[in-house]
């Protein structure tokens, strides 16, 4: 089955979706068939309220958004602790330090990032999944200081602090040449 290049379709074949270009413009009496392919000219009755219910939609959506942002960084965070290593160095030392840093500064300024988003019914639940991100965050650049070797969990870490034992006897012998 060829088509002319016309952009008619068979006459005994048409799809829902196709479009019929064999009428001229003359023919085309009524408004709505010029209007484009898809559009439906239809008015909400209650545009008003529909707008109230769809901003208080957005806004809550919008809220969870911003409450769930540290929990979506933390696979990424995982990825980019596993690619960094356990070595000492300066790459794995500035990407743990950036980890560190952001959930802290996050967790310090959550009073100022949901102020604007405070109109949220679920504004309390938000701001606690936010802040346990965060928590989560800094235990994850935590759990990366220890693997690394940073923080001081063993008892050779503390050895500098202990004194150093007392002789109780003193032995000697041989001959002095």
């Amino acid at each position: 089955m060829a088509f002319s290049g016309s952009g008619v379709v068979p006459r005994g074949r048409r799809h829902k979706w196709s479009i019929d270009f064999s009428r001229s413009r003359q023919s085309m009496t009524s408004p709505s068939e010029n209007l484009p392919v898809g559009y439906m000219e239809k008015l909400s009755p209650n545009t008003e309220v529909a707008t109230q219910d769809s901003e208080a939609t957005l806004v809550v959506k919008k809220s969870w958004d911003v409450a769930l942002g540290p929990l979506k960084q933390l696979p990424m965070n995982l990825f980019i602790m596993w690619m960094s290593g356990n070595s000492i160095s300066i790459f794995p030392i500035m990407m743990v330090g950036m980890m560190l840093w952001r959930p802290v500064q996050a967790l310090l300024s959550i009073g100022k990032t949901f102020k604007v988003l405070e109109e949220s019914p679920q504004s309390l639940v938000q701001k606690f999944a936010y802040f346990m991100g965060n928590l989560l965050g800094i235990a994850l650049a935590a759990y990366k200081c220890s693997s690394m070797g940073l923080l001081p969990t063993h008892a050779s870490d503390w050895i500098s602090f202990l004194q150093p034992q007392e002789r109780l006897e003193y032995a000697g012998g041989g001959f002095m040449l």
